[in-house]
């Protein structure tokens, strides 16, 4: 069994659809997602083992077998919207088109709906792209979604601004959690944990208050090293080998490459950290608030004693960067 797959979304349509999938729906449609490759023109029929299927939803139920068709039929009912402001056009509609098993093979298949192509298949820029295996292990439903949301904005370095509103619709919670403060503990924190446990990435936030109330929340996202790497559920392969899942292995392969170089980069960080701490106390305090001030620099943000926070909890690889800044400086000097 594999366990790294790609999914491909178009950013369009993760910044623009709003639905509300249980945990175990969602890994259906993630899994079916990293087998369509981007620059596929149509779907295919997806088909997988049936208990490598249940191991991939954590099913542990004695009646898992019987289970599985009652959540794929579940799935089958639950509407996707896409809202387009620009345009006008409102779109619902179904995941799935079809599900059949195969008792003989003790196989599922799965067909996404044609109205999907638009936003998984022959995708030619402005898409977001990430490994199964970083949300297969989270625990709440929120945090998936969450996920691809904030990888869609990795690379925005002041930080993005989404509504407390356009979240709730996103999510469809509009009702749930009425009370920011339960929304905030839930969803939100919630989510912040599970990133920074199993993900490539993790947030600090900023609320935006208008009138006394939380209006908006500026997300700071930055890369991350998951803290629980043992466990990760595993991904089923697909029955057959095409040239673009060969193409994606290869991807995949150099993902793998990265992680190392990310672990390896994590230890030399350390290294660095351990000598910056060696330095006078004085030293410290300046290279540190020229970390901060840098930090300032990149946001536009004017509470300062919420990015105070933001930076205390980040202020690691700044203060290291400085430092190298620093060293470099002398050594040209000299």
């Amino acid at each position: 069994m594999d366990t790294h797959y790609l999914v491909t979304k178009s950013n369009y349509f993760i910044k623009n659809s709003a639905f509300d999938l249980s945990l175990e729906e969602q890994r259906i449609i993630l899994i079916l997602a990293s087998m369509v490759q981007p620059e596929d023109t149509d779907f295919k029929n997806y088909t997988m083992k049936v208990s490598d299927f249940i191991e991939v939803l954590g099913i542990k139920t004695e009646n898992k077998y019987s289970k599985l068709p009652k959540i794929t039929k579940e799935l089958m009912q639950k509407i996707l919207e896409i809202n387009d402001e620009e345009t006008g056009e409102f779109l619902q509609v179904a995941w799935l088109s079809a599900v059949k098993y195969k008792k003989n093979s003790g196989e599922i298949e799965l067909e996404f709906s044609p109205h999907l192509k638009p936003y998984l298949l022959d995708l030619k820029g402005f898409y977001t792209q990430y490994r199964l295996s970083n949300i297969l292990s989270m625990k709440s439903k929120y945090s998936p979604r969450f996920y691809e949301l904030l990888k869609m904005n990795e690379y925005q370095k002041k930080g993005c601004i989404i509504s407390v509103e356009e979240l709730r619709r996103l999510f469809k919670a509009e009702t749930i959690y009425p009370l920011y403060a339960d929304f905030k503990k839930y969803i939100i924190l919630q989510t912040q944990k599970e990133l920074e446990q199993f993900s490539d990435i993790r947030f600090e936030f900023e609320e935006i208050k208008k009138v006394r109330k939380v209006d908006s929340i500026k997300f700071f996202i930055f890369p991350n090293v998951p803290k629980d790497t043992k466990n990760k559920i595993k991904i089923p392969k697909l029955k057959t080998k095409t040239k673009k899942e060969l193409n994606t292995e290869k991807i995949i392969n150099e993902q793998e490459k990265d992680i190392l170089k990310a672990e390896k980069v994590k230890i030399d960080f350390d290294l660095v950290y351990e000598a910056f701490l060696k330095l006078p106390q004085e030293e410290q305090s300046q290279i540190e608030l020229g970390a901060y001030n840098d930090f300032l620099k990149e946001s536009e943000s004017t509470d300062n004693k919420t990015l105070r926070g933001i930076f205390e909890k980040s202020k690691k690889p700044l203060i290291i960067k400085k430092f190298k800044e620093q060293k470099i400086k002398s050594k040209k000097k000299s």
